[in-house]
């Protein structure tokens, strides 16, 4: 039953809810029980995907009082950082702001979203500064040594993103693929998680408002409102959480054919407070719209949906390195957009913990080695079918974001996590 928020909350805090994950509700509609859904209290929901719109402020020191005046440029592993606001000056202090997407003059594919994970995994990395006075001055920093470290999204989250196709005569480099992308509409990629996203379930932000608390990468943040580009039919969310707190697994970088890029990850519970979350919450892939865009020019040629993506398709990539047949150069481990594949001695291994799932693999193996089943985009225009596009590569992760999904869920229930109400509407 529809119920108030702050009713909703009273029952989660009694033990009372019922609390269900937005892939469990998927499963009570495809078994005839959808009438179960007005007893559910509580949506949880999660996206995992390439978030360009993600930034680092970070502040911490990097030498002892008076070493310098002011920081005039500082680079991280070779990224370059934004001083400030703050100069510090005589402190030895640095407040940076570092973009996921960011890229490293020194380290190939490396960018923003690789020395967040760094981070994040306490592994030490390298500062540089210029001073104001062109001095040069290094030190070798970890996460636990600096007191400020937040992660911002200025724009995550889309209800639903779109998928790409390059319907120009030649191969094409960007950000939505990591190879040059195929011209003739040969091949599609896509992004968004589909009917389990948190804006796909709460489309009217009626429940999700500013200082809604969620996961951001595993650790606790908060909603700030509405993201850069947001629009009522497309909207997404900025927000923010403490670095010290995040699981790498669930960030990273995600390198392109344009550079690398940055995947971050986001869970939400939906309180049920309205008839249309309990409407949106039922509605399955098939009936959430995916727009098929021309990589070219940003237009949309054509509709589908993410039933054509997300149904009958495999979230996992298998590995079966029995298979492989020892190439000389292993394809796959040039093309991995997370350099999770490594080629050693004709013998061939994968990062689990890195693996994105896009599936890239699966076109790129001249063996048997990776196998998934990546669906197609269904191009329709006015309503008819147009043509069969083969899905190569995923820039969004569901297997790990229905494990997000199911752990605020886990959180929830168990007290450790406590859903607040917005002290705003966006």
């Amino acid at each position: 039953m529809v119920g108030s928020y702050s009713d909703i909350l009273k029952k989660v805090m009694q033990g009372e809810a019922v609390v269900i994950t937005a892939e469990e509700v998927a499963e009570l509609v495809l078994s005839g029980e959808s009438s179960r859904l007005s007893e559910v209290d509580v949506v949880t929901t999660a996206t995992r995907a390439v978030m360009s719109g993600t930034y680092a402020v970070l502040s911490f020191p990097v030498a002892k009082q008076a070493s310098f005046l002011r920081a005039k440029s500082v680079w991280i592993n070779g990224i370059a950082a934004q001083v400030g606001p703050c100069p510090n000056e005589n402190l030895g202090v640095l407040d940076l702001i570092v973009l996921g997407t960011a890229h490293s003059q020194d380290r190939q594919n490396y960018g923003g979203g690789h020395l967040f994970r760094d981070l994040v995994e306490r592994k030490k990395v390298h500062v540089e500064v210029e001073t104001d006075d062109g001095r040069r001055l290094q030190a070798d920093v970890g996460l636990d040594e600096m007191p400020y470290a937040r992660l911002f999204a200025s724009r995550h989250a889309f209800k639903n993103y779109s998928a790409f196709v390059n319907a120009g005569a030649e191969p094409v480099g960007t950000i939505f693929h990591s190879r040059g992308f195929a011209p003739h509409c040969r091949e599609a990629t896509f992004s968004g998680c589909g009917r389990i996203n948190p804006l796909k379930n709460d489309p009217l932000l009626e429940s999700i408002g500013i200082g809604t608390r969620i996961l951001m990468n595993g650790a606790e943040g908060y909603v700030l409102g509405t993201g850069t580009r947001s629009s009522k039919e497309r909207p997404n969310l900025s927000g923010f959480a403490d670095m010290h707190q995040m699981v790498p697994e669930l960030m990273g970088g995600f390198v392109t054919s344009a550079g690398p890029e940055c995947i971050c990850s986001w869970a939400v519970a939906i309180p049920v407070i309205s008839k249309t979350i309990l409407e949106e919450i039922a509605r399955p892939d098939r009936g959430i719209a995916l727009p098929v865009n021309d990589v070219n020019s940003r237009t949309v040629i054509g509709q589908a949906d993410y039933g054509d993506v997300w149904t009958d398709v495999d979230l996992e990539v298998e590995f079966e390195p029995e298979n492989c047949s020892g190439c000389t150069a292993c394809l796959v481990e040039e093309a991995c957009p997370m350099r999770a594949v490594k080629s050693e001695g004709g013998k061939i291994c994968r990062d689990g913990a890195l693996c994105f799932h896009c599936g890239l693999c699966t076109t790129v193996c001249l063996s048997a080695v990776f196998s998934c089943r990546l669906g197609a985009v269904q191009l329709k225009r006015d309503g008819a079918a147009v043509r069969s596009i083969p899905v190569v590569l995923r820039q969004s992760d569901r297997l790990r974001a229905e494990k997000l999904a199911a752990e605020l869920k886990r959180r929830i229930l168990d007290g450790t996590f406590k859903m607040t109400e917005p002290v705003g509407r966006i």
